[in-house]
């Protein structure tokens, strides 16, 4: 089925749907992984973007109810160059077209992944929308303007967790309504530090990693306060990754800021953002940001390189961290830049990549056990 991808400069793609009629719209970004598509689909960080695979065939080894990265498709539309609708794997349930056609996301063909990857790269990532039954360019660029930016969006509300859950046993475990949120919540006290995780837009891979490293986690939505958390006395507090722009976070900016020298303090991608703004620095937008899973990061530390998932258009302004208190510990080897940051006294420390990578690599695996060994408990 024909269809058109026009992006708010105008700029014009044909393409092909190979799940029906439909539209979409949002920025438009692109993914350079060879693999893990299904995690990219189901990635809460990709709210409200188009994401483009760079690799040219997508859909060769279907979909499987493992592989995902919460309870649902994320991405606004999938764009690649060529479908492959015969899918081989003896893990794989369905094809990726019914995956999509079954959550109503629009998927597309035939579109040249590598123009629009070089026209994002020179103009950065960009609004725009897709359609199979309005082809009119001009209409089309009328329309991709009309979309709210990223910047100044808050859609780590939307992702949410709406209830707080357990991770337990690799899945989520929802807590009933009349669950005391106290210390009595704890199973396993004494045994395993416990760790509440705030939930800008969680990848379930995160809450497997915090289990697998020995923690008892309880994830809670976004807009929980300190008090309630510290109400509940935990050993340690996660900021998860997320979606849109970190500075209209102010709820999680606030809670961070409130916790700090509290709790240790572990973030991950949107939680590196919300760490760095509570320690009183500012954000900005990259010019089409880092998502794939091959990013070069150099850890400062060690000088090892490590190669890292990653899925970010915002970073830390580390010009607008005083020094003094915040270290950069990381750096990005592509632009240079902050990658990881530490605070110099208090047990505070997050990374603007991903260490939990799904499918992989697991390069920044020992996180995790870093964040462990900053508590009081063994």
């Amino acid at each position: 089925m024909e269809a058109r991808l026009t992006l708010e400069d105008g700029r014009t793609f044909p393409c092909r749907s190979f799940t029906g009629p439909g539209e979409a719209s949002g920025e438009v970004v692109f993914n350079t992984s060879m693999t893990g598509y299904q995690e990219v689909l189901t990635d809460p960080s990709y709210s409200g973007q188009m994401v483009t695979m760079t690799y040219p065939l997508v859909g060769n080894y279907g979909v499987n109810a493992d592989d995902v990265e919460s309870a649902r498709i994320q991405v606004a539309a999938f764009l690649v160059k060529e479908y492959q609708p015969f899918h081989s794997n003896f893990r794989a349930t369905q094809s990726l077209a019914d995956y999509l056609k079954g959550q109503g996301v629009l998927g597309v063909e035939g579109l040249d992944t590598r123009a629009l990857t070089r026209h994002i790269r020179n103009g950065g990532a960009m609004r725009a929308i897709i359609s199979t039954k309005d082809l009119d360019p001009e209409s089309l660029k009328r329309r991709a303007n009309q979309i709210p930016s990223m910047v100044g969006m808050d859609l780590a509300r939307d992702v949410s967790t709406r209830r707080t859950y357990r991770w337990t046993g690799g899945q989520p475990e929802i807590l009933d309504d009349d669950t005391r949120m106290d210390t009595t919540i704890w199973r396993q006290r004494g045994d395993r530090p416990a760790v509440v995780a705030i939930d800008f837009g969680l990848k379930y891979n995160i809450g497997r990693c915090l289990e697998r490293a020995g923690f008892e986690v309880l994830v809670v939505p976004a807009t929980t306060d300190a008090s309630a958390i510290m109400a509940m006395a935990p050993d340690g507090l996660f900021l998860s990754n997320g979606p849109g722009d970190p500075e209209p976070v102010v709820y999680g900016i606030e809670t961070t800021r409130e916790l700090l020298g509290r709790l240790p303090i572990f973030g991950i991608c949107l939680g590196n953002q919300i760490l760095g703004l509570a320690l009183g620095g500012r954000t900005y937008k990259l010019k089409f940001g880092h998502r794939g899973a091959n990013q070069p990061v150099k850890n400062l530390d060690t000088g090892r390189v490590e190669i890292t998932s990653q899925n970010h258009g915002f970073a830390v302004d580390m010009e607008s961290l005083g020094r003094d208190a915040v270290e950069v510990t990381h750096i990005n080897l592509n632009d240079n830049t902050v990658e990881g940051i530490r605070h110099r006294r208090l047990p505070a420390f997050a990374v603007q990549y991903h260490p939990e990578a799904s499918p992989g690599p697991h390069d920044a695996a020992y996180l995790f056990d870093q964040f462990r060994s900053m508590m009081k408990i063994a």
